[in-house]
């Protein structure tokens, strides 16, 4: 075991470059002087006050600068005021924030919130040059998936910057969808976010073409969390026209413990094709609200605080595309599912939500960042703090391809639902398998956060042999930024292992 000791030297890498806050964002010193260093040194954080969802996530490649927007309340540090906050890096690693809000509720149409969205490096003609911003516009609160659903009270809008995002513009036309389709009762319908798939279609004339779709997280009453799947002009941007629904899994579906429960309203809904070697998955990402806890839980460890937070998770799934009409690209009945479900599984086993990604053209790979939530944090100590929540690190995704594999080490494969496992024809007496999974890992950039850093050893740690155990093994650290490094030894036995991260020596 290994651990990585950083210090905030100021030669070094620092993840945020904060502007200096105005008169309304300086914190009460005598409040927060002794929370001072709670604030996350690697994770981007606002000015000050409260931030959830990470959105209009893009690399701009006119000014060579990437883009991170987030939920944000500059006015104090509860939900609420929701605004777009604006940060933009050259690495990924470190970040200049804007003081100030990038679009704030200022029109009867989201009047109640600038809720969350993506980013277009193009007009809204498709032309390079200018940023187009497309984000949920909001009239009417409160919004819940248990609530009755108010016509109206969500709906679509565009905003457009020719100056590398400093100034936004509305489009006098919004919203461009006034909400979702008419004859669907929702739970939910908010976050757009702009894809291409299936990754490649080939038309009539069989030329290749990318087409393009925006995709609506929410949830249809009584029947399912759902992904509102609708077909966009490319080279008109506010040209929206609904398709259908792309998955149908029903309420809390819950395939197993590898793959948690569904639950009944999405959020954030992100779609993508992943390839390996020639071969490609589809894969959805999703924040799964209303979800029930089963005893099968891989995640839940009693006396833990994740048994407080609210009752939903964060999570994916692999899906395969239906027949579609390849010369409109529209699927020959909305009523249908666009996909149906092959395989899912958790994003994340902690407090990480939100999560909302971007193709990066610099490294061709898909990146995801979430939002950490404070839902562990009393909101006393939250409030007396003067901010709550931030933004991930950024994590690659990928589709990871095991080959001749012959069993798991306790498990049946077949009882994974969290994979695919194809078996191989080939001759032989040894039955083995193709896996193919959603691969999640930390960007390689953030090896920059490693200089300067000390790496201490500690070898021969013994682990307790349950997690209710008690043990006289500890690491002493003096320092508040850390990365572990940790392979384990585990018997045929065992059924789960992990790492507690304690604060205090009551383990809170």
């Amino acid at each position: 075991m290994s651990v990585l000791l950083s210090s905030p030297d100021p030669s070094g890498h620092k993840l945020r470059e904060k502007h200096a806050p105005t008169a309304s964002q300086e914190p009460d010193r005598k409040k927060t002087s002794n929370l001072a260093t709670s604030k996350p040194s690697f994770h981007l954080t606002a000015p000050s006050g409260w931030m959830n969802d990470p959105c209009g996530l893009g690399y701009d490649p006119t000014t060579g600068l990437y883009h991170l927007f987030f939920q944000w309340n500059p006015h104090g540090n509860d939900w609420g005021n929701m605004s777009w906050g604006h940060a933009t890096s050259t690495n990924l690693v470190s970040w200049k924030v804007s003081p100030t809000p990038a679009l704030t509720p200022s029109t009867e149409y989201d009047r109640c919130g600038i809720f969350t969205g993506c980013l277009q490096a193009t007009d809204i003609y498709g032309n390079p040059g200018s940023l187009t911003a497309m984000y949920t516009s909001v009239r009417h609160l409160p919004l819940h998936h248990t609530l009755p659903y108010i016509t109206g009270c969500e709906s679509l809008s565009l905003a457009v910057s020719n100056n590398g995002g400093k100034t936004w513009d509305r489009l006098e036309c919004n919203p461009i969808l006034a909400g979702p389709p008419e004859h669907l009762p929702v739970t939910g319908w908010r976050d757009p976010h702009l894809t291409t798939w299936p990754e490649e279609q080939t038309t009539s004339s069989g030329s290749p073409q990318h087409p393009l779709h925006g995709i609506v997280a929410g949830g249809i009453t009584g029947k399912a969390p759902a992904i509102f799947v609708y077909t966009v002009n490319p080279t008109d941007l506010r040209s929206w026209t609904y398709t259908g629904i792309l998955v149908d899994v029903g309420l809390n579906f819950h395939p197993s413990r590898w793959s948690g429960d569904f639950g009944v309203n999405w959020e954030v809904g992100n779609l993508m094709t992943l390839s390996n070697n020639g071969v490609s998955r589809d894969f959805a990402i999703m924040g799964a609200e209303g979800c029930l806890r089963f005893e099968d839980s891989l995640w839940e460890t009693p006396g833990t605080a994740q048994q407080h937070r609210q009752a939903r998770s964060q999570l994916w799934m692999c899906i395969k595309p239906r027949t579609l009409n390849t010369v409109t690209n529209l699927h020959k009945n909305e009523n249908e599912a666009l996909a149906g479900y092959v395989f899912g599984g958790y994003f994340d086993h902690g407090c990480l939500y939100a999560a909302n990604s971007f193709w990066d053209p610099l490294t061709s790979q898909r990146i995801v960042y979430g939002w950490i939530t404070e839902e562990d944090l009393p909101d006393e100590h939250r409030h007396r703090q003067g901010w709550s929540g931030m933004i991930s690190l950024p994590r690659v995704v990928d589709l990871v391809t095991l080959k001749n594999v012959t069993k798991a080490r306790n498990s049946k494969l077949e009882s994974i639902t969290s994979i695919e496992a194809i078996p191989n024809n080939h001759p032989s007496e040894l039955q083995t398998y193709t896996i193919h999974t959603l691969g999640i890992k930390p960007d390689p950039r953030l090896c920059l956060l490693r200089d300067g850093a000390e790496r201490r050893y500690f070898p021969d740690e013994h682990l307790p042999v349950s997690l209710r155990d008690t043990s006289d093994e500890s690491l002493s650290l003096t320092s508040n930024w850390w990365e572990l490094e940790a392979e384990f030894s585990v018997g045929s036995s065992c059924g789960r292992v992990g790492i507690q991260i304690a604060h205090t020596t009551g383990k809170s």
